[in-house]
């Protein structure tokens, strides 16, 4: 089966999932694969039958859903957005929160993957932070639809790759070594708690400081589903909450209720 074949596929089925096909041109080829995994295990010979099984079985449409998600993450990816969060954003969260006599300074990572970015905040707030700010904690949420992300991102265990980005003094402060992995310690992994939870079906029962939703819905939802997701989100910000989207994202247009921090780090505040 050719490439094309596969892309003229998901052209015609991502519409249906509420999905845009430029979101997935760059990555097309992981979940090209899986496809064909499953459809070895379905026995069709081909993407034309399996548009007719689809037809012919509602419940497939929901495994095709699972199939269609793609997960990149490293730590510390996005430098300079992360060193702003660092220096700018999360010290301003932090005195707000102090202000109001807040014991929690609470954040909420959208499609977190394993882990990669909600630990890279909890290692920035214990190496950086929590002396400025010794009177209070941080609460890390990270939400992933797969359940097996959860458990991969409690595991903490990581291959080189996916930490060469961090500093090399904070790779060596945070990490032990276990053969060809680098896993987390654990007082790194307390401020976070992972949920299996479908953004696009319920969203956390709490009102955060920061909300990182990076590179899931407005990469891969269509612009109707973007702006639910987005309407949403938005509610379960606190006044003057602050977004962080994907470098290469944008938000859909005419929009209110934001104002931008960086435009050109695509970070934004409640209004």
């Amino acid at each position: 089966m050719s490439d094309d074949v596969c892309v003229q596929f998901l052209q015609w089925v991502l519409p249906q999932l509420h999905m845009r096909w430029p979101g997935f041109r760059k990555v097309h080829a992981q979940v090209c694969k899986r496809i064909r995994r499953r459809l070895k295990q379905l026995t069709i010979d081909g993407f034309t039958d399996y548009r007719h099984y689809l037809e012919t079985h509602n419940d497939e449409w929901k495994t095709l859903d699972a199939l269609c998600r793609v997960t990149v993450s490293r730590f510390y990816r996005d430098k300079q957005m992360f060193i702003f969060l660092e220096q700018t954003v999360l010290p301003n969260m932090a005195r707000q929160a102090v202000a109001r006599g807040d014991e929690c300074l609470k954040v909420w990572c959208v499609g977190s993957g394993s882990g990669e970015e909600p630990y890279t905040i909890a290692i920035i707030w214990k190496l950086i932070l929590q002396k400025q700010f010794p009177n209070l904690r941080l609460q890390v949420i990270a939400s992933d639809a797969e359940p097996n992300m959860k458990q991969r991102a409690q595991a903490a265990c990581y291959e080189y790759g996916s930490i060469k980005n961090l500093p090399e003094t904070w790779r060596e402060k945070v990490f032990t070594r276990q053969d060809a992995l680098f896993c987390l310690k654990l007082e790194y992994q307390y401020d976070v708690q992972f949920i299996v939870q479908d953004v696009r079906e319920v969203l956390p029962a709490d009102e955060f400081d920061m909300v990182l939703c990076r590179n899931l819905v407005f990469t891969y939802f269509d612009e109707p589903l973007q702006r639910k997701m987005l309407e949403r989100i938005m509610r379960a910000l606190k006044p003057e909450g602050t977004l962080v989207i994907g470098i290469h994202e944008n938000l859909p247009e005419n929009l209110e209720g934001l104002r931008v921090w960086s435009e050109r780090l695509r970070i934004f505040q409640n209004e």
